[in-house]
């Protein structure tokens, strides 16, 4: 099984509380960037270019991975018996932590979020169900209605996710709770939100492909990590779920030499506790206030819409539409509700977005859309029948 490495935080963030449990690493990194043909904004001249999360490995685990590299860590250094998390019933971050956690040797508890109708039925195996139940991920489904006593926001899920921990306790076990998404730790060592840590570093290793070393310096392979014609972006465009992704990269273009302006997308709830996550999480690591408040370090766009998961008519056009183009693939749930608000946003505003270079951050989520293969038939090209000719 995988154990934990040291780590040793980039130069430009050794002002914040550093992850004592190190790193461990599973994660396949670096992620490619590249040039990106996406056909959004071609009336401004945007330059677009994308950063491969989706290519981290663990499982096609996004975003996911690079923070649950340092919340692995830390749940062996806490001589946990199992892990904990909670999600949707199509989770990314549920799949991608029952990945991780049987990559170093722990057992996993998925409390998945479902309507009231479906909370005592048989779930299935249809998108990330079936590789969370391959890797043996032990299911808990719990109601919505229970979710709105809870609050019915970013905190009731963490509160659900307690109470599913607290009974593993009471059984003799050990759990390492995981928060939604990954954001922030469970602070079991340190107080201090270790998975914001992903992005950070991810910061980092974005910034020695855009600025390489030179030729005399550079390892041989250093030239397969580079950036193939991608300059540095003016800005980038990015997911928010539960806001830790974000929170990483804000706090990594502060503190780092690169100078891109953040937007990130909220694709459930209102743009006001993403603010306030970015603040709580910059604050616990030690982030220099005078440096800004989160209002000050990126621009999230209200992109909840019809609610988590759901996708609108608009935001599926523009799906396929991009993948026709380009050859990329968005999810219905971040990366496309990401990319269609942010594109509403820069019509809006065209004159801050014309002729501009834009990195979008590709945090994954593949899987997932497979559950909406029957709205997508009329979006795609039609299949043809194929006649051969064997004269």
């Amino acid at each position: 099984m995988l154990r934990a490495k040291p780590f040793v935080p980039p130069q430009w963030a050794s002002a914040l509380v550093p992850p004592r449990s190190g790193r461990c690493k599973f994660a396949a990194l670096p992620t490619p960037v590249m040039p990106w043909a996406c056909p959004e904004l071609a009336e401004l001249g945007v330059r677009w270019s994308i950063k491969r999360d989706d290519f981290s490995g663990v499982e096609l685990s996004g975003n996911k991975a690079r923070k649950l590299e340092f919340l692995m860590a830390e749940a062996l250094a806490a001589n946990a018996d199992c892990v904990v998390t909670i999600g949707g019933l199509q989770s990314n971050h549920c799949r991608a932590t029952a990945a991780a956690a049987r990559l170093v040797g722990l057992e996993t508890h998925l409390v998945l979020l479902v309507s009231d109708r479906k909370v005592d039925e048989e779930v299935g195996l249809a998108g990330n169900l079936l590789a969370s139940r391959l890797m043996g991920a032990k299911l808990h489904l719990v109601a919505g209605s229970d979710y709105l006593r809870a609050g019915g926001d970013l905190k009731a899920m963490d509160r659900l996710n307690a109470a599913k921990a607290d009974e593993l306790r009471s059984q003799g076990r050990r759990p390492y709770v995981v928060p939604v998404g990954g954001s922030g730790g469970a602070f079991a060592l340190d107080g201090q939100p270790v998975g914001t840590w992903g992005y950070l570093n991810a910061v980092q290793e974005l910034l020695e492909q855009l600025r390489p070393r030179p030729a005399a310096d550079a390892d041989a392979d250093a030239d397969a990590d580079a950036a193939d014609g991608v300059q540095e972006p003016d800005y980038i465009v990015v997911a928010a779920g539960s806001g830790g992704t974000a929170a990483g990269l804000a706090l990594g273009c502060r503190l780092s030499p690169l100078s891109a302006q953040l937007h990130a997308v909220n694709v459930q709830h209102k743009p006001d506790p993403y603010y306030d996550l970015v603040d709580e999480e910059a604050a616990l690591l030690g982030f220099p206030r005078e440096l800004g408040a989160a209002r000050e370090l990126l621009t999230i766009h209200d992109g909840g819409g019809l609610g988590y998961g759901v996708a609108s008519r608009e935001e599926l056009e523009m799906i396929a539409r991009v993948g026709a183009a380009s050859g990329v693939v968005l999810d219905h749930v971040y990366t496309g509700k990401a990319l269609y608000h942010f594109v509403q946003h820069a019509r809006a505003h065209p004159e801050a977005f014309r002729g501009k270079r834009v990195l979008f951050w590709h945090t994954g989520g593949l899987p997932g859309l497979q559950t909406k293969s029957d709205e997508l038939v009329g979006m795609v090209p039609p299949a043809a029948r194929f006649v051969p000719h064997l004269g």
